[in-house]
């Protein structure tokens, strides 16, 4: 026997996990074959580079399935070995393995359909079928060769299985047996995390469908680097979709006016660069902070406080979501996040109009960059989607002399080279920059340190940083032919560690500034009114006198008249949705709250003082609710009506 006590039990276990990934490889082949006329790939080489990358969601999958099957192959027990031991885990893996892999198989003809590998959702649209008996049989008859091939697989799966084996001794309880196989049994523990999360390195969340797209040059691409049971585990407690019918659509559409289209201003073609600043919450900017009412308040921004001063500012502006990720899809795309983002949910890969989109067929540039490592928060794979036509991460910046040793390239560095590489493009340009260095764990260059005041918390060094970033981006900026041709935008993901109480208040969470800078100052005020992130999108196309209709659950900041000024976000599990003189709680079925626009603790509950407006209020926020959900589950984010 081989000194290392379970050395054969770990083989087997290894060769079976192995036989998985072969399998889930021959599921994807077959799947290209039956759909290589809806994915496009350029070849053999293309093939293999999609295929490799899908190494990482099939792992996902394998272990996730396969959890307590390791578990139970390399628990520190003496009956591992025994030969009803190893019958009983040949059943758990076979049950567990073809459960899953089944689905890959429907997909082979289920994609042609749906056009996306099928998820919690896919399942949950077969509930109200009553003739579920009728239509598995015709699908089996119409589609026999599936079957077959997924038995004749499974048949070759368990062969192969069993040329592994296990043989039955006894194995003495020594101190040597339990050590090494504790040790191992914690080891292999958390290599199976790491691999369920899809990431063993510094990861912020596991990877999902979105990151499939990272990998693409056509958005069909991502299909292949899946595989359905990763997307049905992915989506499975992550669906909060749910059409809903509160209202007639004609009302919905009188309130909402869901497709706009904007004559205000003449077609013109200035460049647009769009700054989504992390953590960048209203509250450390002293220009969006004079009304407020602060005792011993501190700016931290001085650039923008000044810059403030020739710009369009919005000071009472929120965050349609709570992650990086949402802010890119409010902010690009016009699309919120309520209880579960859009982002990860089942449905973000379909054709969604957005600034990126709208701009392409006007005939811009678009780009988007994050000095991260590429792909990092969902950004490369959801940009994609959007169709982005370039992404410079830290891969292109190609200087690790300037990575702060955890989340990407410093602010000040990669802003200078997002300066030089606009400034190369042939205008008109569409350009996103996603900032670094406002983050945890909040450290600065160490040549600036004592630089920027420390403030009352973590983060505020952090944002004095990015915006002396900001400064040394605008001195250089200013030098070019193009920046005076340039619609500028400011505006954070999201807030971040708070110091003040007032921003501790239910409905002074998630708030952001927005900011619109013209060099020729031709948008100069401070606006106090209910401002999203949402409404950047249309404003934008509103200011550059975009002519055509587009899709927008926002409005334009400027020019809107159809619809009134409002917020909608969710949060404490209820939608918030604010305007005028009110701010309404939403439980998804009715109101639970009204309070006054000025009760942003939430002190005083006036919903057994109902009026007119509140009434509105709520039926507007169900309007915008049922209107979302049918247009993202029925795959209408276009100007489709």
């Amino acid at each position: 026997m081989h000194k290392f006590p379970r050395f054969i039990e770990y083989k087997a276990l290894f060769f079976r996990i192995l036989l998985a990934y072969v399998f889930y490889f021959l599921a994807r082949v077959l799947f290209f074959i039956y759909n290589s006329d809806l994915i496009k790939v350029d070849g053999v080489v293309d093939f293999f580079r999609l295929c490799y990358h899908g190494i990482a969601f099939d792992t996902t999958s394998i272990l996730y399935i396969n959890s307590l099957f390791i578990i139970l192959s390399v628990f520190p027990v003496l009956v591992n070995a025994k030969k009803g031991y190893q019958k009983f885990l040949f059943y758990l893996y076979f049950v567990t393995n073809l459960l899953a892999y089944v689905f890959n198989f429907a997909d082979f003809i289920y994609y042609r359909f749906i056009f996306g590998r099928s998820t919690k959702a896919s399942l949950e649209s077969l509930e109200n079928e009553s003739n579920k008996g009728l239509l598995f049989l015709s699908f089996v008859i119409d589609y026999w060769h599936v079957f077959l091939l997924f038995f004749l697989t499974a048949y070759v799966w368990i062969r192969l299985y069993k040329l592994v084996k296990v043989k039955e001794h006894s194995q003495k309880p020594t101190l040597k047996y339990f050590a090494t196989s504790i040790v191992s049994f914690l080891l292999i523990l958390t290599l199976c995390v790491g691999g369920i999360r899809g990431d063993f390195r510094k990861s912020t969340r596991p990877i999902n469908l979105l990151d499939a797209s990272r990998y693409v040059t056509n958005s069909s691409q991502a299909d292949l680097v899946l595989n359905t049971p990763f997307a049905i585990i992915r989506t499975w407690s992550a669906n909060m979709f749910k059409k809903e019918n509160y209202l007639p659509k004609a009302t919905v559409d009188s309130l909402l006016v869901p497709i706009k289209q904007y004559k205000n201003n003449p077609s013109t073609k200035p460049n647009i660069v769009v700054f989504i600043l992390e953590s960048f919450g209203r509250e450390y900017s002293g220009a969006f902070n004079k009304d407020v009412k602060i005792a011993d308040y501190e700016s931290y921004t001085p650039f923008i406080d000044s810059l403030s001063q020739s710009s369009l500012i919005y000071t009472n502006a929120y965050a349609n979501g709570w992650k990086s990720i949402h802010g890119v899809s409010s902010v690009i795309a016009g699309i919120p996040s309520f209880k579960v983002a859009f982002t990860s949910s089942p449905y973000p890969k379909q054709k969604i109009e957005s600034l990126v989109s709208t701009l392409k067929s006007d005939g811009y540039d678009t780009s988007f960059f994050h000095g991260a490592p590429n792909g990092s928060m969902g950004f490369l794979g959801f940009g994609n989607i959007l169709g982005y036509d370039h992404y410079y991460g830290k891969n292109e910046f190609n200087n690790d002399a300037e990575f702060d040793g955890v989340w990407g390239i410093w602010d000040e560095p990669f802003f200078q080279y997002f300066n030089k590489t606009i400034s190369k493009k042939k205008q008109p340009f569409m350009a996103t920059m996603f900032s670094v260095s406002s983050h945890a764990p909040y450290q600065i260059p160490e040549k600036y340190e004592g630089k920027f005041p420390k403030g009352k918390v973590n983060i505020n060094q952090c944002i004095g940083y990015t915006d002396f970033a900001l400064q040394r981006f605008f001195a250089e900026a200013k030098k070019q032919p193009w920046y005076n041709n340039t619609i500028f935008v400011m505006v954070a993901d999201h807030g971040n560690t708070i110091a003040y109480e007032e921003y501790r208040k239910e409905f002074n969470k998630h708030t952001v500034p927005i900011l619109f800078f013209t060099p020729n100052k031709k948008y100069v005020g401070v606006n106090n009114d209910w401002a999203q992130q949402i409404d950047i999108y249309p404003t934008l196309l509103d200011m550059i006198g975009y002519q055509k209709p587009f899709r927008s659950w926002g409005r334009s900041l400027i020019n809107d008249k159809q619809v009134p000024p409002f917020v909608i976000k969710h949060s404490g599990n209820v939608y918030q949705y604010m305007s005028g003189n009110y701010i309404c709680t939403f439980d998804g079925k009715k109101a639970v709250g009204f309070y006054d626009k000025n009760d942003k603790a939430m002190e005083r509950n006036l919903i057994n003082r109902r009026n007119p407006e509140m009434d509105s209020l709520e039926m507007r926020c169900k309007a915008f609710i049922q209107d979302y959900m049918e247009r993202v589950i029925d795959k209408r984010l276009t100007t489709v009506k």
